[in-house]
């Protein structure tokens, strides 16, 4: 993972929390460990914190926790929440088939991280033409992103470590920019 304390840090929280909060996750115990895993090996909190122009020290995990200011902890748990209702709605539409295929390029070990984003995009924005809803493009992408990471490893539980990581660069190169401005960073 290129930038685990850098831009993808708010993508990490945001995905790790949906995650659990989303009503039929199975894979919870394996989630914690992908959690405990990233804090140890990406990203250890040092006496050179960043200090950013705000005065803050930049995020960082810590013990396996969010090292985020509380606030910002307290508005992802909000918002993922809420995206997971969202996604829970969501999971009822898209078909096993879907998710079958998805499934198949994870598994493609021939494959490049970069050739199943743009497969993953691709799904993503034909489901988000085929489900209708009312809200903004970024919002239904972000949540069936989010939603199909859940039942790809619900299907497959030995996939969480791929799926999410390129579940995370997905949502760095196509929404980071919607990410930061719903959560007011």
């Amino acid at each position: 993972m290129e930038q685990i304390n850098g831009s993808l840090q708010m993508e990490h929280a945001l995905l790790f929390t949906f995650l659990e909060a989303s009503s039929d996750c199975q894979f919870r115990d394996q989630l914690q460990s992908l959690q405990n895993q990233q804090a140890v090996l990406c990203c250890h909190a040092s006496d050179d914190d960043e200090l950013q122009t705000d005065g803050n020290r930049s995020g960082h995990f810590q013990n396996g926790e969010l090292g985020l200011a509380p606030t910002n902890e307290d508005v992802i748990r909000i918002i993922a929440a809420q995206l997971a209702e969202i996604g829970d709605q969501f999971d009822k539409e898209i078909q096993g088939r879907v998710v079958n295929n998805l499934v198949q390029h994870f598994l493609n070990e021939n494959l490049s991280r970069e050739e199943i984003i743009l497969h993953m995009s691709s799904v993503v924005r034909e489901l988000t033409r085929s489900i209708p809803s009312d809200m903004e493009q970024e919002k239904a992408m972000l949540v069936l992103a989010m939603v199909l990471t859940k039942k790809i490893v619900n299907t497959v539980p030995s996939l969480l470590h791929r799926v999410f990581n390129t579940t995370l660069n997905y949502m760095n190169q196509q929404l980071h920019n919607y990410i930061v401005e719903m959560l007011g960073e």
